[in-house]
């Protein structure tokens, strides 16, 4: 078996204890072969002591991680750059208002249609934004793990014992593997 360890997430109603300190968490690390698994705490997967990331997958979180920061600060300066836009229509209006109030009138519950519904617009790109943005928090971190020698070690030694236990288990439930009884005179 080698020592490569996926994260995997479960719900909330389907946590169990962690493999080291017994607190109730929500992630898993799996085998790619699906043969072995523990739950473990968020805490644990940081810790150098107890495994560390693949190299290039956590790589990759940092270009993630950068990438959506950028994206985070280019929708800044777009909405900035709309609000700016939004105070010279203003201006405009203001304007237009001294000159013909009866035009400006019709041409500003048509604009003020036009510009509630771009403001309705991106503050659902907003939200859509930041729902998104945390849910690719929760993801940040690496999902590849390798453990450290001795805790791999002890992963080895139960998938082992647990091996030696079934086949225990499948002699003792054989009788043809028991002695028989003599049977001739003593």
């Amino acid at each position: 078996m080698e020592n490569v360890w996926h994260l995997r997430r479960v719900a909330e109603n389907a946590s169990k204890a962690c493999w080291i300190c017994y607190k109730p968490t929500t992630s898993v690390l799996i085998t790619p072969n699906n043969k072995d698994f523990f739950y473990i705490c968020a805490g644990h997967l940081v810790d150098k002591g107890f495994c560390q990331p693949d190299p290039d997958e956590a790589a990759a979180a940092v270009a993630k991680k950068k990438k959506d920061e950028l994206d985070a600060e280019i929708e800044k300066v777009k909405k900035e750059y709309d609000e700016k836009q939004k105070l010279k229509r203003e201006k405009r209006k203001g304007k237009e208002k001294e000159k013909d109030k009866a035009k400006e009138k019709e041409a500003q519950n048509k604009d003020d249609d036009e510009d509630t519904k771009d403001e309705k617009a991106k503050d659902d790109k907003i939200k859509e934004l930041s729902k998104s943005k945390e849910e690719s928090q929760a993801d940040l971190g690496p999902r590849i793990f390798r453990l450290n020698k001795s805790f791999y070690q002890m992963r080895l030694d139960k998938l082992r014992n647990a091996e030696v236990a079934k086949r225990n288990r499948e002699r003792l439930s054989n009788p043809s593997n028991f002695p028989s009884v003599p049977s001739g005179n003593p």
